[in-house]
């Protein structure tokens, strides 16, 4: 069992930026992948990055150039750097860890940060 607690989200103004920190329980953080997840209001949730245990990552395109995933297995915690912010980043913003064995699929998931990006 793995639980995810979000944290650094808010209210920030066009152009700003975040960052968004994710503790994870449990003594095999390094072994899942990290991802970070976004919903929007009327809308579904869609993946903003993931970070493997090898260190790879992957964004969205609507992400690119201005947020960076990272991951610090020593302290159990997942980053996300948020640049150059937009309205339309406006989201609760969701912590995910993932792996998948021969016989099952492990997911879990915070409860979530809500970044508003407003003049």
């Amino acid at each position: 069992q793995v639980q995810l607690e979000e944290s650094g989200g808010g209210l920030v103004q066009p152009g700003g930026s975040l960052r968004l920190s994710c503790a994870a329980s449990g003594s095999l953080f390094s072994i899942y992948r990290m991802g970070w997840y976004r919903q929007a209001p009327g809308k579904q949730r869609e993946s903003v990055a993931t970070v493997t245990s090898g260190g790879s990552t992957n964004y969205a395109d609507f992400v690119k150039g201005r947020f960076t995933i990272s991951r610090d297995n020593a302290k159990n915690t997942v980053y996300l750097q948020m640049h150059s912010l937009e309205p339309e980043d406006t989201a609760v913003y969701y912590c995910n860890s993932h792996r998948t064995t021969m016989t099952r699929t492990y997911d879990y998931w915070g409860q979530g940060t809500q970044v508003t990006v407003s003049s």
